[in-house]
């Protein structure tokens, strides 16, 4: 019989509310408790839930066997190292980590104990939904834009590692090539972005959390045809030879993308996948990119 894992997650935000409850909801899985340094919020989310609303980090930690640390950017890495040196898996919300020298202690340290080290960028469930993963052919150019209006969420990072991050892990998804030089302009809240790959690849993005309004599109140019998708409306074209799933936003994984990630990190610590959605050492290569970013935009 299936061992039921033990749940713990590290922030009772939105997103902190998200994970909750698709532990909650997960055969397998039983959610123990939150944990937050708001006490007040933490214990409503846990009430809702009918879980713990644990006093401090350690104290979650005894008393489970996996954890997502979804709380502000800044303290991703502090805490998922907490996690791995008390010996315990963990998926982390993105950023990763907001340096590539946290980001890389992470992966050693995931390393030396044989712990499963995922990190939450979903769009890449959104694209193996799509089929755009399975492609055979190396695209030419990425063109990404990802808008929204004013969020009190995750105002602790720049829109960079908020919401740029998700296309520039994508675009990375889809070369092995590295970016030989990147140009940005703007500024923590609206940028603008450019990355040429060492194999010819161009990848310019767009992202902003000021716009008046939601849009979401990624244009991407292969040598045989053009894709094209509109995510908010949903309009979809593609022009390639290559089978694309234009009902991808109907599927299991398009319409939940965070639970088919987090479920894909349960089997990872169950040994039932070789791997989880997002590892740590493809979310620090996003990371890298996206410092990279903020570096050129002199921020």
């Amino acid at each position: 019989m299936e061992q039921v894992l033990k749940a713990g997650v590290v922030g009772s935000g939105v997103f902190g509310g998200f994970h909750a409850n698709k532990y909650a909801q997960m055969d397998g899985v039983e959610l123990v408790g939150i944990f937050d340094v708001d006490p007040a919020r933490c214990q409503a989310l846990a009430d809702k839930l009918g879980v713990t609303a644990f006093g401090d980090l350690d104290a979650l930690l005894a008393a489970v066997d996996i954890v997502t640390v979804a709380s502000p950017g800044t303290t991703h890495a502090a805490t998922a190292l907490a996690c791995l040196k008390a010996g315990k898996p963990v998926y982390v919300e993105k950023p990763l980590a907001t340096t590539l020298e946290d980001a890389d202690s992470l992966i050693a340290e995931a390393a030396k104990r044989g712990l499963v080290l995922a990190c939450g960028h979903q769009e890449r469930v959104v694209s193996q939904a799509m089929g755009l993963l399975d492609i055979p052919e190396k695209p030419l150019l990425l063109e990404a834009v990802r808008k929204g209006p004013r969020s009190d969420r995750s105002r602790d990072v720049s829109v960079v590692l908020d919401l740029m991050i998700h296309d520039i892990d994508l675009a990375l998804s889809l070369t092995d090539a590295e970016p030989l030089a990147v140009e940005s302009e703007g500024d923590e809240e609206a940028i603008r972005a450019e990355a040429t790959f060492g194999d010819g690849f161009t990848a310019i993005f767009t992202a902003a959390r000021n716009a008046e309004a939601r849009e979401r599109t990624m244009r991407i140019v292969y040598p045989s045809g053009v894709l094209e998708i509109d995510f908010v409306t949903r309009a979809f074209s593609n022009s390639t030879p290559f089978p694309l799933n234009e009902a991808f936003t109907e599927t299991p994984a398009g319409q939940d993308p965070l639970g088919t990630s987090v479920a894909g990190f349960v089997a990872a610590v169950r040994g039932l996948s070789p791997r989880p959605v997002v590892t740590g050492e493809e979310a620090a290569r996003a990371l890298d990119l996206a410092l990279a970013v903020e570096q050129a935009a002199g921020f």
